[in-house]
């Protein structure tokens, strides 16, 4: 199973008001549309339309409420214990708009703790764990690697960090203290998907510039770093 995480920061984080009941409602935005995320790709408007369709009727299970994506390396069964639940998944212009209960148990007690913090919540992110099942490749050398049409959820987390920024290196050094440059191409083209051309564009454009400006070549590396993590962490788990 080839599972991806894209991140959307929680900038319309809500919390029920409602004082007659104990429970921890809260809602944000699980994914973002039109937006490149760490894997170059862009989720289009209606991607989820035929997950939600079929979640909705019961042909689909509803995405997990995991913590940090179950712990990504150390997957143990408390990480991959739910924290709550996903009430509502809807699409709206802007996204995929969530809305869930976190459970009266002490990981989902500190969760809500954590998003309620002043003066700003230590925990904002959503991160939505995915199969891509329909996407068109790029045409052209500018456009994103992929547009994803079509998107089965299988969890959506509550994160600290975007799943990109975990694995994230702050300079060409700090990368080449973790694997030479052509490992770094082989890492791209093998797990990020892209072509051998593409792959030496990539590190060519952090190597001259300075790291603040190559941002998004540094997260695509992050990315496939990340990837290639999660990918041996689960055959470590098979």
């Amino acid at each position: 199973m080839n599972k991806l995480h894209t991140v959307c920061r929680l900038t319309e984080l809500k919390f029920s008001d409602d004082k007659t009941t104990d429970a921890m409602h809260f809602s944000g935005y699980a994914a973002a549309f039109g937006n490149i995320d760490a894997y170059g790709d862009v989720i289009e408007p209606g991607a989820f339309a035929q997950f939600l369709s079929d979640a909705n009727s019961g042909k689909q299970p509803w995405p997990a409420m995991l913590s940090q994506h179950g712990g990504m390396m150390s997957v143990t069964a408390e990480d991959m214990t739910p924290v709550g639940v996903w009430t509502s998944l809807v699409e709206d212009g802007a996204g995929l708009k969530a809305e869930g209960i976190l459970a009266d148990t002490p990981r989902g007690r500190e969760l809500h703790t954590l998003m309620k913090m002043s003066p700003r919540p230590a925990i904002d992110g959503l991160s939505i764990g995915y199969i891509a099942k329909k996407y068109e490749p790029r045409s052209k050398p500018e456009d994103p690697r992929r547009r994803l049409t079509q998107i089965d959820l299988i969890e959506i987390s509550p994160v600290t960090f975007p799943a990109n920024r975990n694995a994230r290196v702050a300079s060409v050094k700090n990368i080449e203290e973790l694997c030479t440059i052509s490992e770094i191409e082989d890492l791209l083209r093998d797990v990020g998907g892209f072509s051998r051309t593409e792959a030496k564009t990539i590190v060519a454009r952090v190597k001259r510039s300075d790291p603040r400006d190559a941002e998004s070549d540094l997260d695509l590396i992050a990315a496939s770093l990340q990837k290639a993590n999660f990918q041996l962490g689960a055959m470590k788990n098979v």
